[in-house]
């Protein structure tokens, strides 16, 4: 069964971490709270491949450049990575290692309730970048197909259920 990635869209803003330190002669510096992630050679290559499919049209059920959804990206991603995956998101929500929204990394999964009733996760999107706490992930919507998103957004922030690593 197929789920579908329909979504509509808020945008709200918030500030980048920064800690403020105060030597004892009174200089001030201010340093940016996220540390430096190590490369994870296998991430980049399933995110440079779901990146190939970026502007490509929404298709329910699609994996292919003529159409493709959330969960179908994720899945030829993986697949062409020689990676096994489920297909629907909802399922896929089932694998890997859930870890907390501070310790993302790029490769993890971000998955979504963005239906009215919420029962189920519904939506998934693959992070292609963290910068601090800006999370940019690659998923499909059924108004603008193949996108690169930020978590910050309020409608992706307030759907966001939880991510998990898989890599």
């Amino acid at each position: 069964m197929m789920t579908n990635c329909v979504v509509k869209k808020k945008t709200s803003y918030s500030k980048a971490r920064t800690v403020t330190i105060v030597s004892k002669d009174g200089e001030v510096t201010k340093e940016n709270t996220t540390k430096k992630r190590k490369t994870n050679k296998t991430a980049d290559k399933v995110v440079a491949k779901a990146l190939t499919f970026s502007g490509t049209r929404y298709k329910f059920g699609g994996e292919t450049k003529r159409g493709m959804d959330c969960s179908g990206l994720v899945f030829v991603a993986l697949r062409d990575n020689d990676i096994p995956f489920p297909r629907v998101s909802y399922q896929m929500a089932n694998e890997g290692k859930r870890i907390k929204l501070g310790a993302v990394e790029k490769g993890d999964l971000l998955f979504f309730k963005t239906s009215k009733s919420g029962k189920r996760i519904n939506h998934v999107g693959l992070v292609v970048d963290v910068d601090g706490d800006n999370i940019q992930f690659i998923h499909s919507t059924s108004s603008r197909g193949v996108i690169v998103s930020s978590l910050r957004e309020g409608f992706w922030n307030h759907s966001f259920v939880k991510a998990t690593r898989i890599l």
